[in-house]
Formats: C-alpha cells, structure tokens, sequence
C-alpha cells in the first residue's frame, strides 16, 4: 500500500486533485455572495415596480395593457377636445338665438310703427264718415277744432281725410293758434297732418 503511495503516478493524481478542490472551495467562496447580491437586486428591482403597480390596483403588467393604457388616454383627450368644441358651438348658437330674437323684436317693433301710422278705412264705415265730414264741411273752422279736440286721432283722421284741402287747411290753421291743456294744438296738428299721408281707403269728398 505504502509502495503504491510513492508511486508518482499516484503523487501527481493526489496534487492535482488537492489543487482542484483547493481551487473550487475559493471559486465558491468569491461566487456566493456575487450571485446572493444578485438576486437580491433583481429581486428588489422586482418588487418595485410589483409594489408601485399594485398601489395603482395592478398585480401584473405588461406591454399590452400599456399600449391599452395609452390609447385609453388618447380617447380620453380626443372625448374632452370634442366636448369642448361642442361647448363652443352650443354658445355660438345660443349666440345666433340672441341675436335672431333680438332682430325679430326689432321688425315687429317696425311692422307696429308702420301699423301705428297706418289708418284704414273699412268699408262699413265709409258711409257714415262721409256724412260727418259733409257736416264738419259746414261748421267753422273754430268749431271743427272744438269738435276734433274731443275726438281720438284716428277718427279725426279719417274724417279729416274725406274732406277738401281747402277745407282742413283753415281747419289745421285754426288749430294751431288754440290752447290745449299742454299748449297750443300745433304737435296735434303736425301728428295729424304726418298720419293723414298714410291713410287707406279715404277718398276726397267729391266737389260741390
């Protein structure tokens, strides 16, 4: 046993291997905690992003649900500028309604000036308004001012209107120089003569 001990086959067998095991137990003990640290790391970097997603209700995530997450934001953002722009358009018409609304009031407001200035004479009318003009034709002029300040504006113009020129005209001038309770009868005389151009259906009274 002893002979086979000395063999230097066996020598160089038994330093080879001693080197071997001497080289694997350093190997070891530099290695370890590398690869400890290591996980460690990867472990943490793991965690991280597994903590930090499951605050945001997650307990996985992956590239999928990011493109999901910003097509999502996308749609949001192009909700919101579409709301916005409807916003804008809904002011813009109640705008036009305004504005619309207000024109509208503006040809009545013109549509009632024209009536106010307007006076007809209907046909059921004509006849007795021909026989008071006659009448008045036969007054003076002092009484037909007497008579005309107790009448409203449109029946004195309709009367007025059914008589000669030559006859209001002294009557208008008569007017003019009467006291009224504010005045003289002159604005009467001008509100008169102003509606008179615009009256409907009258006819002078024919010539004597």
């Amino acid at each position: 046993m002893i002979s086979k001990l000395q063999s230097p086959v066996v020598l160089i067998a038994l330093a080879i291997f001693s080197s071997l095991a001497v080289g694997t137990m350093a190997f070891w003990r530099t290695a370890v905690p590398l690869v400890e640290r290591a996980a460690g790391g990867a472990a943490a970097q793991v965690k991280a992003p597994s903590a930090a997603l499951k605050e945001k209700g997650w307990d996985f995530w992956t590239i999928e649900i990011e493109n999901l997450s910003t097509e999502l934001k996308g749609e949001r953002d192009r909700l919101r500028q579409q709301h916005d722009a409807l916003d804008r358009r809904a002011a813009q018409l109640a705008n036009e309604a305004k504005e619309l609304a207000k024109v509208r009031t503006e040809i009545e407001q013109v549509r009632t000036g024209i009536s106010d200035r307007i006076v007809e004479i209907s046909a059921d009318e004509v006849k007795n308004l021909r026989a008071l003009a006659q009448a008045y034709t036969n007054l003076t002029p002092r009484a037909v001012v007497a008579v005309v300040r107790e009448l409203d504006d449109n029946t004195a113009i309709k009367i007025l209107s059914l008589m000669k020129a030559d006859i209001v005209g002294p009557i208008f001038e008569e007017m003019s120089r009467t006291s009224g309770a504010d005045g003289l009868l002159s604005k009467r005389v001008a509100v008169l003569s102003e509606k008179m151009r615009h009256v409907k259906g009258a006819k002078p009274a024919p010539a004597p």
